[in-house]
Parts: structure tokens; C-alpha cells; sequence
């Protein structure tokens, strides 16, 4: 069979799900001499030996077989343990499972509260990896613009709430935001929390970049859901290794959600991956008990990167952004673009620097990049001198 008639013996999710617009750049100059990437969204450090150390020992002692579904009870103490140090109050281990990464969480999240038909709200731009695993399983994604103007991102939460449906299942919620770097209320969580609550609907959350926070308000991290829901109502969070302690290609994360729950999920992990491996768990539970100062460090690394970028790219007129308030993430517009990834290829051609368009996080994403700026000071500037030297040569002001 030709590779066309293979293709139409797959399902009809499986036939038009688009390519990742991330990685469609991230392809295209990959392997180009010379270039300085920001497309990803990971930072420049290697893991901590730290963290890797309890690694090998757990090999060492041969740890290589199966192991417990919901997670190692090592790690899950460590889960509640680092919550209950960063959120002031009590956490239980019941209530966290371990995961082949934040997407094994999203996955397994969207197959237990959405099937075929069913809807999820997300406001965009959004990262993608929540739009397509539904989209791939008969679910629809259902996206509500965020508002751009004077230099920030607003949510509006009437719109938001306009688009429930008798179908929606969850609003889905990333906060501190990735691509945007704008961080919601306390305010804007309750709204949503009590509308939840209100219609019994399920709230999906992510809160991966909460420690990755720079709000005015002086505070460690992001407001959370945690700050103003039981753990055992309709809230199910997903989170991973990979940002806060530069373990990206651990592939490890975690589910939090009510313990009734957890027999459910026991049961997707099984039939999904069969679990995590005991001595990645190992590493993962070291970097929560251990690992604070490096996060912190990770933190104020990416807020003096972020004021860097700002420096920049401020003094170009045709470039529009918000000042982002979380994550590690720079989301701006070059005015009079209308083909983010066009855009993004041709920077790659002509500047050799990596930016990930923003058409891939959702129609209202289109007329923007992403940069991501946790990376090492040296390759930042570079990177931002050759955009700049780009800017003032192909789109002058």
C-alpha cells in the first residue's frame, strides 16, 4: 500500500491532527552551525548531580523492575512534603500520582473527564498540548481569546464563562502562563472556582511555572488554586519535573487530584505506560526534597534574563509585548506580521535565531512569537543582537 492509502486506514482525528508549529521550526534549523534557539521551553542547565546521583545508586542496587502504579511512596511523601512547604497547610500523599511526565498527566486528566464530543475551555493563546490529545481522542477543544491591548494580556472571565456548554466537561487553566508569561488573580481563580462549582464542571489545572513568578506583589509564587479549593473537589492539577529543576528529559510528572481518584488513574497508568521507573522516581524525589535553593536560583536567573529581553526588545517600535509576570516566556508581536511561522522561518534563514510562532498556540496566537529566555546570559545577548540587527535591517521602523 502506498503511504496515502495507510494513512486513510487511521482514524479521522489521526488523519487531520496538524503538526506541532514548535516543532516545524524547531526542525527547520535544528542542525543549522551556529544557532541560538528559543523555540523550547526548557533552560540551559544540566540536571543537578544532586538529583541524578540517587539515580545511579538506585541502579547500583539494581532498582529495575516493576513498581508501585500511583508512584514509589518515597515520591509521593516528597510531593506532599514540598506543598505542604510552599502552600502553608497540610498535604497527603494520597492525593499525588506519578506520571511519565506532565503530558502522561494531561493525558491521563483529559481521558477520565472527557470523551467523545465532550468539550474542554481553554483560554488562548494557550500551549497546544492540551488541544491536540483532545482533539486526537474526539474531544473538542474550545478556545476563548484572551484580549491584547496597551502591553497586557487580559482574561475576560464573562466571555470564558459564555462558553460553557451543556457538552464542557472542564475549564482548563495555565497560570503562570505559557506562551504568554501573564499570571491570574486570586481574584480571577476564585471567579473560576466558584462558577465550577456553581455548573459541576471540572477545573484542570496547570500550574507547572508557579514558582516562576515576579508579580509586583513580592510573593515566592503564582496564586493557586490551592490557595482556594479543598483537594478533593473537581480540581485536578497537572504538573512536571522538567521546568522547575531542569529534568526536561527525565520525562516525570505528576497528577493531583482527590483520592477517589487515585484507583482511576492507578488504572490509565497501567494501561498507558505501566508506571514510572523506580530509580527515575528516586531523582525526582531528591529534587523535591533538595531542590529549593536550585529552583530559586532558576528563578532569579530567569528574572534578570526577562529584564534583559525587555531592555531589548523596548527599543524597537514595531515590536508589542507585556512584561511577563511568570514563567520564562517572552510572547511579542512585530507589527504588520500575519504569518507567525513564515515569520519564524525566515529568522532562522536570516538571523539564525529560533523563535517558536505563535499560530501554534491557537488562532489568537497568530501575529506573535514565542522566546523562551532562560538560557545561559552570553547566548541570550548574541541571540538578541542578531534579532535586533534583523529588525532594523528587513523591517525598519
Amino acid at each position: 500500500m502506498n503511504a496515502q492509502d495507510l494513512i486513510s486506514k487511521l482514524t479521522a482525528p489521526a488523519q487531520v491532527e496538524p503538526d506541532s508549529g514548535i516543532v516545524n521550526v524547531a526542525m527547520y534549523g535544528f542542525t543549522r552551525p551556529g544557532m541560538i534557539a528559543f523555540w523550547s521551553g526548557e533552560g540551559n542547565l544540566p540536571t543537578p548531580e544532586a538529583f541524578y546521583r540517587p539515580v545511579v545508586e538506585s541502579f547500583i542496587k539494581g532498582e529495575t523492575f516493576y513498581t508501585h502504579q500511583r508512584g514509589i511512596p518515597e515520591l509521593r511523601q516528597a510531593l506532599a512534603d514540598y506543598h505542604t512547604r510552599h502552600y502553608g497547610r497540610a498535604f497527603d500523599p494520597d492525593n499525588f500520582l506519578a506520571t511519565g511526565g506532565g503530558m502522561q498527566a494531561i493525558q491521563n486528566a483529559i481521558q477520565m473527564i472527557a470523551s467523545d464530543g465532550d468539550e474542554i475551555i481553554i483560554p488562548t493563546p494557550a500551549w497546544p498540548n492540551y488541544a491536540g490529545p483532545l482533539r486526537l481522542q474526539g474531544s473538542r477543544p474550545v478556545e476563548v481569546p484572551m484580549h491584547f491591548a496597551n502591553g497586557a494580556w487580559a482574561l475576560d472571565l464573562e466571555r470564558l464563562f459564555a462558553a460553557v456548554t451543556p457538552r464542557t466537561k472542564a475549564i482548563c487553566i495555565n497560570s503562570p502562563s505559557n506562551p504568554l508569561g501573564w499570571s491570574a488573580s486570586k481574584a480571577d481563580l476564585t471567579a473560576i472556582r466558584d462558577f465550577a462549582r456553581k455548573h459541576g464542571i471540572w477545573i484542570l489545572g496547570d500550574e507547572v511555572y508557579s514558582r516562576f513568578y515576579f508579580g509586583k506583589d513580592g510573593a515566592a509564587r503564582a496564586p493557586s488554586f490551592l490557595d482556594i479549593c479543598d483537594t478533593e473537589e473537581q480540581l485536578i492539577l497537572c504538573n512536571t519535573f522538567s521546568k522547575n529543576w531542569a529534568m526536561t528529559g527525565w520525562r516525570q510528572g505528576w497528577l493531583q487530584a482527590p483520592k477517589a481518584l487515585a484507583p482511576v488513574i492507578e488504572r490509565f497508568i497501567q494501561y498507558n505506560t505501566s508506571g514510572s521507573p523506580v530509580f527515575l522516581q528516586r531523582g525526582c524525589a531528591a529534587a523535591l526534597n533538595e531542590g529549593d535553593a536550585f529552583v530559586d536560583q532558576q528563578v532569579a536567573t530567569a528574572r534578570r534574563n526577562r529584564d534583559i529581553v525587555v531592555e531589548e526588545l523596548r527599543k524597537h517600535r514595531q515590536i508589542r509585548f507585556q512584561v511577563p509576570d511568570g514563567a520564562f516566556y517572552l510572547f511579542f508581536a512585530i507589527d504588520g506580521m500575519t504569518d507567525s511561522l513564515a515569520t519564524a522561518r525566515r529568522i532562522v534563514d536570516e538571523a539564525n535565531v529560533g523563535f517558536a510562532p505563535g499560530a501554534a498556540f491557537g488562532a489568537a496566537g497568530e501575529g506573535f512569537l514565542r522566546m523562551c529566555y532562560l538560557k545561559e546570559e552570553t547566548k541570550l545577548r548574541e541571540g538578541l543582537a542578531r534579532f535586533s540587527g534583523w529588525l532594523e535591517t528587513h523591517l525598519p521602523s
